[in-house]
């Protein structure tokens, strides 16, 4: 019972509903016939004027432009003007607008078209646009179009305004209407067409017949505004700039990296010969060193074979003179041998033996220091220690080599001591301190230069010095320091700070930090300070 109920409710509403999309569709195609004659009506009748509209583009663009706007009403428009060219028996096989698209080529030639639809409805009943455009291109197919040529494509056009044309191409919605050229064309290709009906539409100019020779071909390049003209002119000198910069700077890029690896490749020659001379530069070392150590073998050689003969000399010496002749050889080679070194040795001294005649005239110190000298060179070279002992009694010292020698360096700076002292003492107005400060530096013989002195020179450096020491006397308080210039405190700064007489006690600045800071001293052995400078 419940099955067969759902059986009856679902074939109820299959038809139900079957019938109400039938109904629907039907009525939107009639919708869509109703809408056309309404459009129609309208754009006739002038109707868009009332509502405030210019054009009746215009209307469709203002007020249909959610239902597709001017292009869908176009469309309507010209499927409505197929209809109208097919006979009643053929109109009811179009059963809504979009079907005409591929007939609209067809409204201009009202057999062809009837062809058309009655082949396409002998495969079907009801044909669809496929099954019109398909009929289409079995009667006209696409490259029989009587105005296309392949030349116009390529011809540039000039079109003049005002005139009459009509769209000639069997493809094109509008075949067959006429319409004006009102505007100047945006190319050299299309034409702006303005029809009756209001509409303006971009057509190509092959697509385009001129009653009254509205379209004129030429062969001539399009013209530009002056100001056009000026500009493109610029544009092409900035881009000819633009291209010799660019080829300038590629020529100049080509040159740096030209230039670059020429001298990586000179750099890279250099180090090579920069390793070159290196690698000969020690061949030719090692190679020097064996020529050395040949010239050393060489001479090692000739000194041997030097010796060699030698050798046999003395060999064949010794077997032509008897035993007996070499007894006292020795003894006289080595007498021959010294005597030349005390040869030698007196050769820039004095002669003793002169000396032993007669006694020296003048300058009898000098030469004593002499003697002493040519004594001590004497018993340098016999080794001598009888000689060494009368050199050191005559020269004042020590009977060592060392001090003799050292004895010697003084005895040499005796004459120029002599000269500077009595160079300083000739000088008029001489002080004790302009003697100071030439006799402080031979303080070490000074009784070798006093003795070479004269009484009167002596008498003047002792009145020089008590003159002195009457004039500035050392006393408490007294700034100080060592008179002896080969102390250490001949440098350093001292306070007297006690008189004991004889003597005085002096604080050393540089004593400061140590346990014992002052020390006593005679006058005669200190002077006066005289600054860091003196």
């Amino acid at each position: 019972m419940l099955t067969l109920d759902r059986e009856q409710t679902t074939a109820l509403d299959y038809s139900v509903v079957n019938t109400s999309i039938q109904e629907t569709f039907t009525a939107i195609d009639r919708f869509e016939w109703q809408a056309i004659d309404e459009l129609r009506l309208m754009r006739d009748k002038g109707y868009y004027e009332d509502g405030g509209h210019v054009s009746f583009e215009e209307y469709c663009e203002n007020e249909l432009t959610k239902h597709g706007g001017y292009r869908r009403v176009r469309d309507l428009l010209s499927a409505k003007k197929v209809v109208d060219t097919l006979p009643e028996e053929l109109r009811v096989k179009i059963t809504k607008p979009s079907q005409t698209r591929p007939l609209l080529r067809l409204v201009k030639t009202p057999d062809k078209l009837q062809e058309v639809v009655a082949i396409a409805a002998k495969e079907k009943p009801f044909p669809t646009a496929a099954d019109f455009a398909k009929a289409v291109q079995k009667i006209v197919p696409k490259n029989t179009s009587p105005t296309r040529t392949s030349s116009t494509k390529q011809e540039k056009v000039k079109t003049q305004l005002c005139n009459s044309v009509t769209v000639s191409s069997l493809s094109h919605p509008r075949y067959g209407d006429s319409g004006v050229i009102e505007a100047s064309a945006p190319n050299n290709y299309q034409q702006i067409v303005t029809f009756a009906d209001g509409e303006r539409l971009l057509i190509n100019n092959a697509d385009l017949a001129g009653l009254n020779d509205a379209i004129v071909s030429e062969s001539s390049e399009r013209t530009y505004p002056a100001e056009y003209t000026e500009a493109i002119a610029a544009i092409e000198e900035r881009h000819k700039q633009e291209l010799e910069r660019l080829s300038q700077e590629l020529r100049i890029g080509l040159q740096a990296e030209a230039g670059a690896k020429a001298e990586a490749q000179v750099q890279e020659q250099i180090q090579s010969l920069q390793q070159l001379f290196k690698q000969q530069k020690e061949q030719n070392i090692q190679l020097q060193q064996h020529l050395d150590e040949m010239e050393s073998l060489r001479q090692l050689e000739i000194e041997n074979q030097q010796l060699y003969r030698r050798i046999q000399e003395l060999e064949h010496a010794v077997e032509e003179r008897p035993s007996q002749q070499w007894g006292n050889t020795m003894t006289q080679q080595a007498t021959k041998a010294l005597n030349k070194q005390v040869k030698f040795a007196l050769e820039k001294t004095i002669d003793l033996r002169s000396l032993a005649l007669e006694p020296p005239k003048e300058n009898a110190q000098e030469c004593l220091r002499l003697m002493g000298m040519a004594l001590k060179n004497l018993a340098s070279a016999m080794n001598n220690t009888q000689a060494l002992e009368a050199a050191a009694i005559i020269l004042g010292s020590e009977p060592t080599q060392s001090a003799i020698a050292y004895r010697a360096e003084q005895l040499e700076m005796l004459p120029q001591a002599v000269s500077d002292i009595r160079a300083v003492l000739a000088k008029p107005g001489c002080s004790w301190q302009d003697y100071w400060n030439v006799a402080q530096e031979y303080e070490v013989i000074k009784q070798d230069y006093w003795a070479e002195l004269t009484s009167e020179e002596t008498n003047l450096i002792t009145a020089l010095q008590k003159a002195y020491s009457q004039s500035d006397i050392i006393g408490v308080g007294s700034i100080v320091a060592h008179a002896d210039p080969y102390r250490t405190l001949y440098v350093e700064r001292g306070e007297v700070v006690e008189d004991l007489g004889e003597e005085v006690v002096v604080a050393w600045d540089c004593w400061k930090e140590q346990s014992k800071k002052t020390d006593r001293y005679f006058r005669d052995e200190l002077r006066f300070w005289q600054g860091e400078n003196q």
